[in-house]
């Protein structure tokens, strides 16, 4: 039995699930809409750029959670799957779940994403194991700080391993598609790795190293300016 990987944010999805979560709790006003969507997209610029502090990520990202009850963090998170992320998932997308399932292999998302916002997104592909960045609680409230291992480059890695010795029958080949430099780590410890509309630096690695490149959404993962730009164009 293989073991299929994959990355969540422009990898399953045609954007980020993390971004778009910030964007969506401006939008409602649940948080002060200008400051937060602004440094929601340098957060989001430093990950594409490879650059990311996760933990003051986590601690700004983690706050609205932290600051409202799980009741309400519920409502707002059944809206934004709806509005937000199943646009966000395609054909080829789904195609390729259903082919490793179809084959037999276990399937699992591995993203740095926290997994309140993933794991229904996870449950959407039908995806039961996930390994996502664990907001930290106390009691049945959220607190601003990661628990644990981030789910982030090396920590991947070492998340991965760890799971992997909880299921020590899953011995067969493994396979991992992503989008980022930042899975680089990942990538380099599995027998398939595969660049998913990678970013420039990741597609340099791939061409270098002979992994196959391939795309489920048309391109690689834009930078918010970009983004921004394009809207503007358009």
């Amino acid at each position: 039995m293989g073991l299929a990987l994959f990355d969540l944010d422009h990898t399953l999805l045609s954007g980020d699930s993390d971004y778009e979560w910030g964007g969506f709790l401006a939008d409602i006003g649940a948080v002060e809409p200008v400051s937060y969507a602004q440094t929601n997209a340098r957060f989001h610029a430093d990950y594409l750029a490879g650059r990311l502090d996760i933990h003051a990520f986590s601690r700004f990202s983690f706050t609205p959670l932290a600051e409202n009850t799980l009741e309400t963090l519920l409502a707002w998170r059944e809206q934004y799957l709806e509005e937000r992320i199943r646009p966000l998932i395609g054909e080829a997308a789904q195609a390729l779940v259903q082919q490793h399932r179809e084959a037999g292999d276990t399937l699992m998302i591995i993203t740095a994403t926290n997994s309140f916002v993933t794991r229904p997104i996870a449950d959407i592909f039908g995806i039961e194991n996930l390994i996502a960045t664990e907001p930290k609680r106390e009691g049945e409230r959220f607190v601003a700080q990661i628990e644990g291992i981030p789910a982030f480059q090396e920590g991947k890695v070492q998340r991965l391993q760890a799971w992997l010795e909880e299921h020590p029958r899953l011995d067969g080949e493994r396979w991992f598609y992503s989008d980022s430099r930042n899975d680089v780590p990942l990538l380099e410890r599995v027998d398939h790795p595969v660049a998913v509309d990678p970013d420039e630096t990741l597609a340099r690695i791939a061409t270098e190293r002979g992994w196959p490149i391939i795309s489920l959404h048309g391109g690689p993962a834009k930078t918010p300016e970009e983004e921004s730009r394009e809207a503007q164009r358009a």
